[in-house]
């Protein structure tokens, strides 16, 4: 397993993978590494991405307008890995994509890829018995997400099944960048902390390298999503993979380390 956070502060970043295309992608997913990432969500792009803000969103739309598929993502994991063999990448998908292209063989297909874990994001720990046994048999973590608002015993449940780190929503609601890390993350993390011993990464707003610092003062890493994916958005296809190295750079000097 690559999923490793042993160098403070710990970073996962998030790319909608075909946006701007696939082949920067990978280049940008290379450079987040080669500038401190520690894990890359790979997203599948989805039609109906009910969970993401207006960014993700909108490059989800760019990426199924090119008509970017799940093979075509995990195509792209496969090239990351041979070029960064030690890099922790995780593929991060709705349950929709994942069904129509077979459990079983998404697993499969997946570890061929050379995929550390999966998150799907609306994958519900009580109902994921297939999707834990696939994931299993496949030696894939399964990386459920855990939210403020669930109680105890459904946070014991995501901690207990989850594998690689626990996924922790630092707010309730949509992604997206926030100006302020909301009041009841750090009690979350807390939390979970009675329930395993795996890292927890916090994200849902995490944006800045000052935010980055806070998150990682009391969770083992920090989740960056939309405020890359806008970086994306606003630069030149050509120019992506250098700005998103630098912006990398950037969060992983919060700490002066």
């Amino acid at each position: 397993m690559a999923i490793s956070f042993s160098k403070k502060p710990g970073l996962v970043m998030y790319l909608t993978a075909g946006d701007p295309d696939l082949a920067t992608t990978r280049a940008m997913a290379i450079a987040a590494i080669d500038a401190g990432a520690d894990v890359i969500e790979l997203g599948v792009p989805f039609s109906d991405p009910l969970a993401d803000g207006p960014v993700i969103q909108r490059a989800s739309e760019r990426a199924v307008a090119r008509d970017t598929r799940l093979s075509d993502v995990l195509g792209i994991c496969k090239e990351i890995r041979a070029a960064r063999p030690g890099a922790g990448i995780i593929i991060f998908s709705y349950l929709n994509p994942v069904v129509r292209f077979g459990m079983e063989a998404f697993a499969k297909a997946a570890k061929d890829a050379g995929a550390d874990g999966v998150l799907l994001t609306d994958m519900i720990v009580e109902e994921a018995g297939e999707y834990l046994r696939v994931m299993q048999e496949n030696d894939l973590a399964p990386v459920f997400l855990a939210a403020p608002t669930s109680p105890d015993e459904r946070l014991k449940a995501i901690a207990e099944n989850s594998r690689g780190f626990v996924y922790a929503i630092s707010r309730v609601g949509i992604t997206g960048t926030q100006t302020e890390l909301a009041s009841d993350a750090e009690a979350l993390v807390a939390r979970l902390r009675k329930f395993t011993k795996l890292p927890i990464a916090l994200g849902f707003g995490v944006s800045t390298a000052e935010q980055v610092k806070a998150v990682n003062t009391f969770a083992d890493a920090a989740v960056v999503g939309s405020a890359l994916v806008q970086l994306v958005e606003k630069t030149a296809a050509a120019d992506a993979p250098a700005a998103v190295g630098e912006f990398v750079r950037s969060l992983k000097g919060a700490e002066g380390a």
